[in-house]
């Protein structure tokens, strides 16, 4: 891991940076990040949030500073998306007089459009194709400087702002030089070993409107299939479920979630960022989602390397059919673990990428414009399993 001395000669400056997260993944994306840049003299970082889900839990636990710029969560309305989204223009403007940052780094577009005002170096961090955040992105690229996202995903007609990485966002906090699932944890909350998680996303962010998933009434089914095969159920789940489902909700401090995932025979679930960490840690997923089949970077864990499988809401007989199916692989979790070294060796260790990237952008940007292959020095995987063969 790249953490000091990650400057390109010549170019070095001192540098503050600005980060806005409004959600979980976006916060697990750069951590490991911040703690690198933290350690890099002459880089300070200052860290800005809105309250979602447990992303201020986790920001606590991990012990760095922050303010959280909109402490009650918003409504689920178009019209509660709009007013927080002007809200937020005012809140973050006075702080960025007052800090001066160097860079911004964010997913949201206050932050870009302010940025563009105050002629300040703004990086718009994304892994959605342009297609599924259509709003977002007509209301974000337009302002921002550079879209950094996977070499997969689409930009649009903002081609000319992509720097694309050979990896995935998840990988950032997920890659096995960051990452290592310890199944110890299971023995903390006292959970079978061979057991089927159920994720219920709440499916409220900008470009969620309209979009269907999971419905409460099929967690029966899902329910009765997966103990028919003797594997207990565990759900996390964002809203709030009936009491008949409370004995089966999974109760765990936040920051063990991955490891708890890591360790899932089965991840059953509409939420598109979890499938993606299911994939990355060899967990075989399927994905009950209108999302299916429209997302770049699942389409390439799906049909390049095998890790999930999406299933439209209209074919739930097909959700229970595969459920029954892969219940019944014995070596499911081997399969899965090898197609996993395979897709890793072909990837980037992105949070040593971002380590060198942020700290020396602008200049960093032109490099990897100049010669996008610059990044492969940042591939090194340690401990893979395929280096034995």
């Amino acid at each position: 891991m790249i953490a000091k001395n990650t400057r390109e000669p010549g170019i070095y400056s001192p540098m503050k940076i600005l980060f806005y997260f409004g959600h979980p993944a976006q916060y697990l994306f750069l951590r490991e990040t911040i703690r690198n840049l933290i350690k890099n003299e002459g880089t300070s970082v200052v860290i800005l949030i809105k309250t979602k889900d447990v992303l201020e839990e986790l920001i606590k636990t991990d012990g760095f500073e922050y303010k959280n710029i909109l402490p009650k969560e918003r409504g689920k309305t178009k019209a509660a998306v709009i007013f927080s989204f002007i809200k937020r223009l005012f809140i973050i403007l006075p702080i960025l007089l007052k800090e001066k940052p160097s860079l911004l780094v964010s997913t949201d577009a206050p932050a870009a459009i302010l940025g563009k005002l105050l002629g300040i170096h703004r990086i718009t961090i994304t892994e959605d194709d342009y297609e599924v955040i259509k709003d977002l992105a007509g209301l974000t690229y337009p302002f921002t400087e550079t879209i950094l996202c996977p070499f997969v995903c689409s930009v649009g007609k903002y081609e000319d702002k992509k720097i694309g990485y050979e990896g995935y966002m998840k990988l950032g906090y997920l890659h096995p030089n960051v990452f290592t699932p310890d199944s110890e944890i299971l023995t903390k909350y006292d959970i079978a070993p061979r057991f089927v998680l159920i994720r219920l996303a709440r499916l409220t962010a900008f470009h969620d409107f309209g979009v269907s998933g999971l419905a409460v009434n099929t967690l029966d089914q899902l329910i009765d299939i997966s103990e028919k095969h003797q594997f207990p159920v565990y759900i996390s789940s964002e809203d709030e479920l009936h009491p008949k489902y409370h004995r089966y909700l999974l109760k765990i401090v936040p920051s063990d979630m991955h490891h708890i995932l890591a360790n899932a025979a089965l991840l059953i679930s509409d939420s598109q960022s979890m499938s993606v960490e299911a994939a990355i840690l060899g967990t075989p997923s399927l994905r009950f989602s209108s999302f299916a089949g429209k997302i770049s970077v699942l389409e390439e864990l799906e049909h390049k390397y095998g890790l999930t499988w999406g299933i439209d809401p209209s074919s739930v007989e097909i959700l229970f059919h595969n459920i029954e199916e892969l219940l019944q692989k014995k070596d499911l979790k081997p399969i899965q673990e090898e197609k996993r070294w395979k897709m890793l060796a072909d990837k980037i260790d992105v949070t040593a990428f971002l380590t060198w990237f942020l700290p020396n952008y602008p200049n960093s940007r032109e490099i990897i414009k100049e010669n996008p292959s610059y990044q492969y020095r940042f591939s090194q995987l340690e401990n893979s399993p395929l280096k034995k063969h």
